[in-house]
């Protein structure tokens, strides 16, 4: 058994003290920014799916915007024609169980190394172009901790020729589907290498959050 979480209903995490953490991210970029180039203004842009779901949207938007911030971008003001567009997409999936716990799958003695499977049909929250596509978990005996794929994307765009200049993504697990302090930091981890990409993909890239 699978189910999807939404960002909405981890607004709870808010609530409790804060304290610092890590979070690993397996992390892709791909980069056409020039060399002479300084970041400018942006504007998110939304695909059709993601205009027919403001708050969503709007809540993506707000966990990302430190992240495009930070790397030197300034959101242009309203009326205003941007330098880029910036594209995002996000998805959190909550497994009953890891695959990694199932015995049939990993170490289990004799040569019958076949998993009992569940197959389930897998889409993004929100993206750009990046699913939906079929996966499978698969799961055993074993304690009660959830697992939980996440994964964020962001791709920027000259807004005047329309030409991608930065692609990334960032995918990561665990027990925890905290949206609220998870994919912020995520999202960092995509502009760790902007604006010149990564010589290797994908590539661990380790982000303080809080907690």
């Amino acid at each position: 058994m699978t189910k999807f979480v939404s960002i909405v209903v981890a607004l709870a995490a808010l609530a409790g003290c804060a304290s610092l953490s890590d979070i690993d991210s397996d992390v892709s970029s791909f980069s056409r920014w020039p060399a002479d180039r300084k970041p400018s203004t942006y504007a998110f842009e939304r695909l059709p799916s993601q205009q027919a779901n403001p708050q969503q949207a709007q809540m993506l938007e707000d966990l990302a915007r430190r992240a495009v911030e930070s790397a030197g971008f300034v959101a242009a003001l309203e009326g205003a024609a941007p330098d880029v567009s910036i594209q995002l997409g996000a998805r959190i999936t909550e497994f009953e169980r890891s695959p990694f716990d199932d015995p049939f799958w990993y170490g289990s003695p004799g040569p019958f190394h076949r998993p009992f499977g569940q197959g389930r049909f897998d889409r993004p929250l929100w993206g750009p172009g990046w699913g939906p596509g079929w996966r499978h978990g698969r799961w055993g005996p074993g304690d009660d901790l959830p697992y939980v794929e996440r994964e964020v994307a962001l791709l920027i765009r000259d807004k005047k020729t329309g030409q991608a200049l930065y692609e990334a993504r960032a995918d990561s697990d665990g027990s925890s589907s905290d949206a609220m302090r998870l994919l912020p930091a995520m999202f960092i981890a995509t502009m760790r290498d902007f604006p010149g990409g990564a010589s290797t993909n994908p590539h661990r890239v380790r982000v303080a959050t809080s907690s």
